[in-house]
Parts: structure tokens; sequence; C-alpha cells
């Protein structure tokens, strides 16, 4: 299946019946995320991986009860760093150089200058800015869901201060950006299924300059 005919199989589902998405297809949706392109290769996000049935059951009220967090197999939270540190700068690019085979000093022209950039701005602008790149990475593992017959509904209606709270986010300097339930769509129950998948117009959507 190409991507093009994931996409148009794929819609945010509404009810999931609950039964269980195979680890190694998990695995590939992580892997997929962890290779998301990110500024500078930053990535300043995590992504916390829920199966517990009773921690799920704890948010669903946070996420307005939305049925896909109780019956999705794999809950997914993309959640950003707080903001950037001067060591978690140098670990990123200490781990680069060192598993590249090259001396730690190699990018540290470039490092200082990033540093220069990124440290001297405000902890929310640094935020916002990690929120996007975890929203890469979220838009890609949606996408390889899709390749994989995996379904999935992706969600920015959830209280992020009380999810963040009961996971313990605040403790690893990270907030919640966005969930991604995993799992199977629900044929009989949910609404949405056998819809048409409706978007903007190729010619309305694209804008060109020639």
């Amino acid at each position: 299946m190409s991507l093009i005919d994931a996409l148009n199989w794929r819609y945010a589902v509404k009810k999931m019946n609950g039964q269980p998405v195979e680890q190694d297809k998990v695995d590939q949706i992580i892997q997929a995320a962890l290779l998301a392109p990110t500024s500078s290769g930053l990535q300043p996000f995590k992504v916390i991986v829920i199966t517990n049935q009773e921690l799920k059951e704890k948010i669903a009220p946070i996420a307005y009860n939305q049925s896909q967090i109780i019956d999705s197999s794999h809950l997914l939270v993309f959640a950003a760093q707080e903001n950037y540190t001067d060591e978690g700068i140098d670990k990123v690019f200490d781990r680069m150089n060192t598993e590249r085979g090259l001396p730690l000093d190699t990018t540290d022209a470039y490092k200082n200058q990033l540093k220069g950039m990124i440290l001297s701005k405000p902890a929310e602008e640094n935020f916002h800015h990690a929120a996007k790149q975890a929203y890469i990475a979220f838009g890609i593992a949606l996408a390889q869901a899709a390749l994989l017959k995996v379904d999935s509904t992706p969600m920015e209606g959830f209280n992020a201060a009380e999810l963040d709270e009961l996971l313990g986010l605040d403790k690893k300097q990270l907030k919640s950006v966005t969930l991604l339930p995993l799992g199977h769509r629900d044929e009989a129950g949910d609404w949405l299924v056998n819809l048409k998948k409706v978007r903007t117009p190729l010619s309305e959507f694209v804008i060109e300059y020639k």
C-alpha cells in the first residue's frame, strides 16, 4: 500500500474495539517517530507509551471522556521539553560525534552558535519550538500507523496540565502536547467509519508561483 492509499484509508477513529495491536507494529510506529526530522537534530520531546488499563481509565476524564483512550491498545503521549538546556544540547552533539567516530569538538562552532540563539530565548518560546518538533514526529507516527493498517485518533482535546500532573511529567521537565491512541476501529459502533473522506480540492489547496 502506498502512503497516499494509506492516508485515504485512515480517518480519526471515533470508536475503537479494544482489540490489541501487535507489538511489532507499535514498535515500527515508535521507530518512525524516532526517525522524524527535528531542528538541528535536537529531538526535544519524548514518546510515552501507555498500556496500563487503570492508568488509561484515569486519563479518560482528563481527555473529556473520549472512549478511544480506554478502548485503545496503546496510548502514545507526545511530550515536549519545557525548555532547552546547555547540558541537553551538549548531550545531543556529544552522542552525534561519538557515534560518527568524530572528536567531540568537531561541531563546537555550530553548537555554540546554536546555543547562543536558543538559550537566550524565553522558556515559553523554546517550549513552543520543541512542541513543533514533537508534532513532526506525531504526524510521521500517524502515517506509519496508517501504512500498517493500525487505526489511530490524533487528539488535542485534553487538559495538558492535569495529564502532566498525573504522569509526573513536570519532574522530567516535560509537557504533554498531543495524544495518539492506537487500536482497531469498531466497524459497528463508529458513526464515521463509512463516511466519505472530504478534503479541500487540490486546486484550492495549492498556490503555485511559476
